[in-house]
């Protein structure tokens, strides 16, 4: 399912552990003001990704969301420059931490 989404929605015809979907781009974009958008996660290769990280599959979710509304506030390591995506991964690393400590007690 989520390749058909990467599909349609991207134009990208391959699987992916997370997309998100903004409701403030394109056509309708700014009509729910209060809406970011959506957060598609593939369960199968988050259990996948969680296994070869050696990492709880819980602690995977809780990255990938984060990633995914990280994209929905404006972050981009994939179509930015390199400075925007070690922005990026710069405030991954501060916000799960935080996860890590208040949620997943590691």
């Amino acid at each position: 399912m989520i390749q058909e989404v990467n599909r349609d929605y991207l134009g990208k015809d391959r699987p992916t552990n997370v997309i998100s979907c903004a409701m403030q781009e394109g056509e309708g974009g700014g009509v729910q003001p209060d809406l970011l958008g959506d957060v598609v996660i593939s369960a199968e290769t988050a259990a996948r990704d969680a296994c070869e990280a050696q990492a709880t599959f819980e602690s995977e979710l809780y990255f990938l969301l984060l990633h995914g509304i990280l994209h929905l506030v404006g972050y981009d390591h994939e179509r930015g420059t390199k400075a925007e995506a070690k922005r990026m991964e710069a405030r991954e690393r501060e916000v799960f931490s935080l996860i890590r400590e208040e949620f997943l007690n590691e």
